[in-house]
């Protein structure tokens, strides 16, 4: 008997929860500060509003919420991030075993994810690729209990519109997973006929929008700055022709070079690599369409504006990799070689977190190192010196305004970059360096 026919939900658990406190526990030992990421979201957490001028607001919700139940406390921000991850791998644990219907091969799908850098070593820092991870997951989900019931729920289609709507509102990226849906079941509907429309549907849309109005009132309000941000990330302004074929090219290797590791696992299992694609398979049918469409219509994107796909925007893409390609090759699956499978996932398992202490610590000069609560510690000094009452406000960029609204023990809400507007209307302020600070 191998060691996969014990318990599978018990091994999953001790699995998630191994996950959960290396990913917490690491990152809060070696690191001496908050990274970027997390201390820019939590500079707009303090003073939370529906959009800011890089994002949607959901990267600031979540890490606000913590802030006001933990504080500043580092660790919690690396827990919160850790718990997207651990949430997004649930879910897809329950839809392996709803597709697979064997337990021992589902818990595979979800450990070959290690394998993944994206869902390992990359997110100590929580920002808005790892804030997409449960609603991905979910809205996947929940899509899949649609597809596959007899009766459609309303709650299930409810769901599907809350949690696209928080996805969509963590990053605009989350498009690429909803347009895919839409995509799969316009074609069952109208081209397949699989299944009847059903005005449940309309749930799922009305949901979504109702949810996303705030945010358009607010982007409408502020010029569609977070479009113009995200559209400036793709470097079209410097689009030639050979971008249309460069971008893609680099796009095709990257994500071939991330993959690597997670076929090295897949052929650890496996007697023979044969595929057989049955597109009247309605599972195949499903997760080829919400794994390889998203990807195909982003890869279309970069082919048609000739614009930069970055590394880390594909963080949500792969979540669903293990439960297709086991799906394709479970025929192939040799459970007799799952020693050298686990042995290869261990491996990778405490390789990511080892190569990131060994990083974080013998690297002295990253953003991790800064000494955030040191300068706040002495910028609390000046100011106690010369005022009596608490700082109640900072501006400056992200980052040093940031991390002394993060530290400051009044926690002063970040005012963005520095505005004489602010400044006229303080009753007092002090300026240091390139920040500055006050009271209103």
């Amino acid at each position: 008997m191998n060691v996969l026919n014990k318990n599978i939900n018990n091994i999953f658990f001790i699995f998630a929860l191994s996950h959960l406190l290396i990913w917490t526990i690491v990152p809060s030992i070696t690191n001496k500060n908050l990274p970027l990421d997390v201390i820019e979201a939590l500079a707009w957490g303090s003073n939370l509003d529906w959009g800011f001028d890089k994002h949607p607001p959901g990267s600031a919700f979540f890490p606000e919420v913590f802030f006001q139940v933990f504080g500043a406390q580092d660790w919690a921000y690396y827990l919160l991030s850790s718990l997207f991850v651990v949430i997004a791998f649930y879910y897809v644990f329950k839809l392996a075993n709803e597709i697979l219907l064997n337990n021992q091969l589902s818990l595979i799908a979800v450990l070959i994810l290690e394998s993944v850098y994206f869902y390992n070593f990359t997110t100590p820092e929580f920002n808005v690729n790892v804030c997409q991870l449960p609603f991905w997951s979910l809205v996947t989900y929940f899509s899949w209990k649609i597809f596959s019931s007899k009766d459609i729920k309303i709650t299930d289609c409810f769901l599907v519109g809350l949690f696209a709507s928080i996805g969509f509102l963590s990053k605009y990226l989350f498009i690429y997973l909803l347009i895919s849906i839409f995509i799969f079941f316009i074609y069952i509907i109208f081209f397949k006929k699989i299944k009847k429309f059903d005005f449940k549907y309309i749930i799922i849309l009305e949901i979504f929008l109702i949810l996303l109005v705030p945010h358009l009132i607010w982007l409408y309000d502020n010029d569609f700055v977070t479009i113009s941000y995200g559209l400036k990330r793709t470097g079209l302004a410097d689009v030639g022709i050979i971008s249309h074929f460069q971008q893609p090219f680099i796009f095709l290797i990257k994500q071939i070079g991330i993959l690597l590791p997670f076929f090295f696992l897949i052929w650890l299992l496996v007697k023979r690599i044969r595929i057989k694609f049955n597109l009247k398979d309605k599972k195949l049918l499903f997760l080829m369409t919400l794994n390889i469409l998203p990807i195909f219509l982003i890869l279309l994107t970069s082919m048609i504006t000739g614009s930069k796909i970055r590394t880390m925007w594909m963080t949500p893409f792969y979540l669903y990799f293990g439960v297709l390609f086991i799906y394709l090759l479970k025929a192939q699956i040799d459970l007799k070689k799952i020693n050298s499978f686990l042995l290869g996932f261990l491996f990778l398992f405490f390789l990511s977190p080892i190569v990131y202490s060994y990083i974080s610590i013998s690297q002295t000069d990253k953003r991790t190192d800064y000494p955030g609560k040191e300068i706040a510690s002495k910028v609390q000094i000046i100011w106690d010196t010369d005022f009596d009452k608490e700082i109640q406000f900072v501006t400056g960029n992200e980052w040093k305004a940031g991390n002394l609204s993060y530290h400051l023990k009044s926690r002063p809400t970040w005012e963005g970059f520095i505005n004489d507007e602010i400044l006229k209307n303080s009753t007092q302020f002090i300026c240091i360096d390139d920040v500055c600070l006050g009271r209103y």
